[in-house]
């Protein structure tokens, strides 16, 4: 491999000749080699796209201001632009486990960009003091936390959020009227609609969509401009707000100067913030999955209520068997979820003073979060809730041999008379209605219609 010399504060350093960094984006990638996980892939293409936005967005700002030359200014967007749309995805290649701070993803994306730049418009474009102009990595990399969420929450997330919960309300609508045994404790109980059951799901999601909404705006608040400790040293006063316009003309965004920059710099409370929705959503994805796993086991020997798809086949040795694969797939996504919120919020804890020095780990964990669950809900709905089959048959058997139908016979013969019909047909393994009818004298007929499942979804007293 040829090499070129490059130079910086440290002395001399070779790099790779048709390597498009420099001289510290190369120390780092000699320095930091702990995961080989990398920015770029497979979770963080927007991270990368966020730091195009904000070369941009600053180089457009500092023009305003009358800070950098035009034609400095022009060629660095230029470059930018093309860090946003990928171009050089494949110059980001450091290690995420790196210095807090992010400095050194920081000067790989001010280094690509000004080698770029200056190439394509023959000025000498420098790294630190044109590209970097008015900016600290210390602001950089919390605001590019924030507008890469951003990126992943509005073109990801939230529409397959979306997704599911449409999904899941056409399924009620298509299940209203399919009475099955409800269960508490994973024991027989009263009797539920299938709509109901559903209904609960839709409502658990619309509640944390809620949630992650409201933190998703919290991310709108942009630290760029605090600089180095939040004071603004080296940036021109309005140069926050512009930057923001820039920002919002390129995403159609609607962010805006943090309140303080302190608190933009030395804490990622928002981060965190969003990570604990994003960890509600995946609790709540696991209840569905494992909802749906226990309605389609069997198909002899379990609830058998369900039927899902058939998408490849269960075993290696046992001929025929299927398995739930996409309920258990989410549910591992769910559970790798957790983690990363547990790994966030262990990271909160490290600002110290006036800088968080858990940054790219923060930022790596919460863009996983974000793209696995914005992955797993499309499978979800469209593999798993909108084809499954419910088995009439097996739901029907269950419900007739239900004794704690009587339940809705309380009132009229008392809970002790009542539990001890249940008993006997448990025993004797009999229609509830035939020992009700042996213990009670009440007719066939009205035990019908005070034990009929379909009113008894419906609650209140009596059938």
């Amino acid at each position: 491999m040829k090499f070129r010399i490059e130079k910086d504060s440290l002395g001399e350093v070779k790099v790779p000749q048709k390597a498009l960094w420099g001289a510290q984006t190369q120390r780092a990638l000699d320095n930091f080699t702990i995961s080989g996980i990398k920015f770029a892939f497979p979770f963080g293409r927007s991270f990368i796209e966020a730091l195009g936005i904000i070369k941009y967005s600053a180089a457009a700002s500092n023009q305003k201001l009358k800070l950098l030359d035009v034609k400095k200014s022009n060629a660095i967007k230029v470059a930018a632009k093309e860090v946003i749309q990928g171009d050089y995805d494949t110059s980001f290649p450091l290690d995420i486990f790196q210095t807090g701070s992010g400095t050194s993803t920081n000067m790989n994306a001010n280094e690509v960009i000004a080698n770029v730049a200056s190439k394509q418009s023959k000025l000498k474009i420098n790294a630190n003091d044109d590209v970097n102009m008015s900016q600290s990595s210390n602001d950089v990399i919390p605001t590019a936390i924030c507008v890469s969420a951003l990126i992943d929450m509005h073109r990801l997330l939230l529409p397959n959020l979306d997704l599911l919960i449409d999904t899941i309300g056409k399924k009620m609508l298509s299940t209203k009227g399919n009475v099955k045994t409800g269960r508490t404790h994973l024991m027989d109980a009263m009797p539920i609609d299938f709509s109901q059951e559903l209904s609960g799901w839709k409502a658990q999601l619309e509640s944390v969509k809620k949630s992650l909404t409201l933190a998703t705006t919290r991310m709108n608040d942009l630290p760029q401009g605090g600089t180095a400790i939040g004071t603004g040293i080296n940036s021109h006063k309005d140069f926050s707000k512009n930057f923001c316009l820039e920002v919002n003309k390129l995403t159609k965004f609607k962010t805006k100067p943090a309140k303080n920059f302190y608190q933009g710099l030395s804490s990622v409370d928002n981060a965190v913030e969003l990570s604990s929705a994003l960890k509600n959503l995946s609790i709540i994805l696991s209840k569905i999955c494992n909802d749906l796993r226990w309605m389609n086991s069997g198909p002899l020997t379990g609830l058998g209520e369900i039927e899902l798809e058939a998408l490849q086949p269960g075993s290696s040795i046992m001929p025929g068997k299927v398995n739930p694969v996409i309920p258990e797939a989410v549910a591992m996504a769910c559970a790798d979820v957790v983690g990363n919120d547990l790994t966030i919020s262990i990271a909160g804890q490290s600002g110290n003073f006036q800088l968080n020095v858990m940054l790219p780990v923060v930022a790596y964990n919460l863009l996983k979060s974000i793209n696995l669950l914005g992955n797993s809900m499309p499978l979800l709905a469209n593999k798993a809730i909108k084809t499954f089959k419910i088995n009439t048959s097996n739901i029907e058997e269950s419900l007739s041999k239900n004794p704690i139908l009587v339940t809705a016979l309380n009132r009229l013969i008392g809970y002790s008379k009542a539990a001890a019909i249940a008993k006997k047909a448990y025993k004797d393994n009999k229609p509830i209605i035939d020992v009700a009818h042996e213990e009670t004298g009440i007719s066939v007929a009205e035990l019908k219609k005070l034990l009929d499942p379909s009113k008894l979804t419906k609650g209140g007293i009596g059938g």
